[in-house]
C-alpha cells in the first residue's frame, strides 16, 4: 500500500466522483465529524458526485441521507438506495422486487434466531429494526466477539445460503447478488445513466475494512483511513493507498488531496 501522497496529481484530477464506506471511514466513534462533513460538502461544491455506500441498514441510513451533502445512501450492502431531491424527501430504490424482498426477508429472520441460538455471545446488530435486505450480528460496536466466534457467525450464514460479509463492526449476510460493487454500479446507472466499469478509473473508493476489500480490488483510485491497517492482514486485497490519519480525519485528507488537484498549477 503506497502513502497517499504517492498518488498521481493528474488521477485526482480526472476524478468524477467518490464513493466511501460510513462507518469508521466517515465517521469517527460512531459520529460524522466535521472536518468529515466539511469535505463531503467541498466535494459537492467542486461538481463531483458524492455516493456514500454501507453495510448499515436503510432505517438507519435516512437522517443521513436527508441531511449530508451527498447525491445518495446506498446501504445493506447494495440492495437499497436513499436518494434526496431538491425538496429534501427522499426516494427508495430497491434491486430486488417485492416479492423477493418479503420471501428473504423471513429466511434471514429464521437464520438471525438460528445464529442467536446456536453460537454463544452471538447477538443480532442494535440497528436491525431498520434493516429490509439483510441481517446483522454485532462483534464490535457494542458486543464484542472474537475471531473464532465471527467466524462461526460468517460459516453459518453462508451454509443457510448466504452471503456473508464483515465490515469494522458487523457480520452482514444477506440473499442475492448484490453487494457494495454491484450496488455502486447500479446507483451510477440509475442517478447518471453512465457505465462504472467502462469509466472506473474517474472513480475513487475509501474504506477501511474486510467488506471494502472487493472495493478495493476494482477501483482504480481505492484509498484506505489508517486505521484499515487494522484489518491489513485479512484483505484478499488491500487499498492502492492510505491516509496519515484514521476514520473521518482520514476522509478529510482524501478530499483534500482531490480538491487541491482542482486548486491549480503548483498544488498537490
Amino acid at each position: 500500500m503506497k502513502t497517499l501522497a504517492q498518488w498521481p496529481l493528474a488521477a485526482r484530477r480526472g476524478l468524477v466522483g467518490l464513493f466511501t464506506d460510513i462507518d469508521d471511514t466517515l465517521t469517527t466513534e460512531g459520529a460524522i465529524t466535521p472536518d468529515a462533513l466539511q469535505a463531503l460538502a467541498g466535494i459537492r461544491a467542486a461538481g463531483l458526485h458524492m455516493v456514500a455506500i454501507t453495510g448499515r441498514p436503510v432505517g438507519w441510513s435516512e437522517v443521513f441521507a436527508a441531511t449530508w451533502p451527498i447525491d445518495a445512501i446506498v446501504a445493506e450492502n447494495g440492495a437499497v438506495a436513499l436518494v434526496p431531491s431538491d425538496s429534501g424527501m427522499l426516494s427508495k430504490r430497491y434491486q430486488q422486487d417485492a416479492a423477493t424482498r418479503e420471501r428473504n426477508f423471513a429466511r434471514m429472520q429464521a437464520v438471525l434466531a438460528r445464529i442467536e441460538r446456536e453460537i454463544p455471545g452471538a447477538r443480532r446488530a442494535t440497528d436491525s429494526a431498520g434493516r429490509e435486505c439483510d441481517i446483522a450480528i454485532d462483534h464490535s460496536e457494542f458486543v464484542q466477539l472474537d475471531d473464532a466466534q465471527i467466524a462461526a457467525v460468517v460459516a453459518l450464514m453462508r451454509s443457510e445460503g448466504m452471503h456473508a460479509t464483515v465490515s469494522s463492526i458487523h457480520v452482514n449476510g444477506w440473499y442475492g447478488e448484490h453487494n457494495k460493487l454491484e450496488g455502486a454500479r447500479w446507483i451510477v446507472r440509475e442517478l447518471w445513466g453512465r457505465d462504472l466499469d467502462a469509466e472506473m478509473d474517474r472513480w475513487a473508493y475509501v474504506g477501511d475494512s474486510t467488506n471494502d476489500a472487493l472495493m478495493f480490488e476494482r477501483f482504480v483510485h481505492s484509498i484506505g483511513v489508517a486505521n484499515v491497517r487494522r484489518f491489513e492482514a485479512a484483505l484478499s486485497h488491500r487499498p492502492r493507498y492510505v491516509a496519515p490519519s484514521e476514520r473521518g480525519a482520514g476522509f478529510a485528507e482524501v478530499a483534500a488531496a482531490v480538491l487541491d488537484s482542482r486548486a491549480g498549477p503548483g498544488r498537490a
